[in-house]
């Protein structure tokens, strides 16, 4: 994530954190001129800023042109382009001067701006404004979690039912393992890892590691809810396999008949659209939020929507506290219904 200028996520990550860019917006302090509800910026005023001349500009532009749109950069032509000129006449800006036969106009709003500050490797002030950036961002962050991201996937308003969907779904699991498998109690965690590794290619131990959990942490409170849903899924499908195929032999299965059933299961194609998604989830927002990649899931890693920035650090997010306070009565319902 550190490397602005070369990680297209990591640059995308930080201009949908609308939190984090009020933060930045505050203190670089520059103002453009507020056009649309937007402070916008024209090119010799971006060169201007980071002290390059408006062919740097033009250059970055030509290379990074589908970016810097995406986050902002547009040309104003016809009415929009003549409400802008009227608009620059009226308050007399010193700085600009737009010609009357300029037929299109280029102009940045801020997160163009920052974005085209986070590519530039040929300003000081670009360099000295990244790591500026990158501290906000860290900090926005740990303000909005309390300091720790560990539980961040808490925050999410779909966690509760997930994870407590999943501890019956568990129990489903483990007590086929108990009643149809023939094997010692190794069978919980060799079988609990093999749905890890289908899933997202990490054993628990692994999975640890990597978040830096101690021994007393439930990996399964970290994880995401999309993720517990799919856990959830592979459990209770393979508890009915299991039950089935022991009912059909009259015995209990044998760990290399599980292991073949197991191998089986998981590839089936129903799975392949669920575990895509679980993995571009997990691999990309604890990259965005826990600063940890998971090599195995590199491939999967992209950039993070608005949406999941509101999700886990917005408004609506929540302390697990406050959702389990909310949620009691849903429990209540769910228990009576068991």
């Amino acid at each position: 994530m550190k490397n602005l200028t070369n990680s297209t996520v990591a640059r995308q990550n930080i201009l949908n954190n609308t939190y984090a860019i009020e933060e930045i917006q505050n203190a670089v302090g520059i103002e453009g001129i507020v056009f649309e509800n937007q402070f916008r910026f024209l090119k010799n005023q971006i060169a201007s800023f980071f002290e390059i001349d408006e062919r740097t500009v033009e250059r970055y532009l030509e290379i990074h042109e589908k970016e810097l749109k995406v986050n902002g950069y547009e040309v104003l032509k016809g009415k929009r382009l003549k409400e802008f000129k009227l608009l620059v006449k009226d308050i007399e800006v010193t700085d600009i001067n737009v010609a009357q036969s300029t037929a299109n106009l280029g102009l940045f709003n801020f997160r163009a701006f920052l974005n085209l500050g986070m590519l530039l490797t040929e300003s000081e002030k670009a360099k000295t404004l990244r790591g500026v950036v990158l501290d906000i961002v860290l900090d926005t962050i740990n303000k909005r979690t309390g300091g720790s991201t560990k539980y961040i996937n808490q925050r999410d308003g779909d966690f509760i039912l997930s994870y407590y969907k999943e501890e019956s779904y568990r129990k489903e699991f483990t007590d086929a393992l108990s009643n149809y498998i023939a094997m010692g109690n190794a069978k919980y965690a060799i079988y609990t890892n093999k749905i890890y590794q289908s899933i997202f290619k990490e054993h628990a131990s692994e999975y640890r590691q990597i978040l830096k959990l101690s021994e007393k942490d439930n990996v399964r409170e970290t994880l995401y809810s999309e993720v517990l849903d799919l856990i959830s899924s592979y459990e209770f499908g393979l508890a009915k396999l299991i039950e089935e195929r022991y009912n059909k032999l009259g015995r209990k299965l044998t760990s290399f008949e599980l292991d073949n059933l197991f191998s089986a299961f998981e590839q089936l194609p129903l799975w392949v659209p669920l575990i895509e998604k679980a993995r571009r989830k997990m691999a990309s927002r604890d990259l965005a939020f826990r600063d940890v990649l998971h090599q195995q899931l590199e491939e999967y890693v992209g950039a993070l929507p608005a949406e999941d920035f509101e999700r886990f650090i917005g408004e609506k997010s929540k302390e697990l506290a406050e959702r389990l306070e909310e949620a009691k009565d849903v429990f209540k319902r769910l228990k009576e219904r068991e």
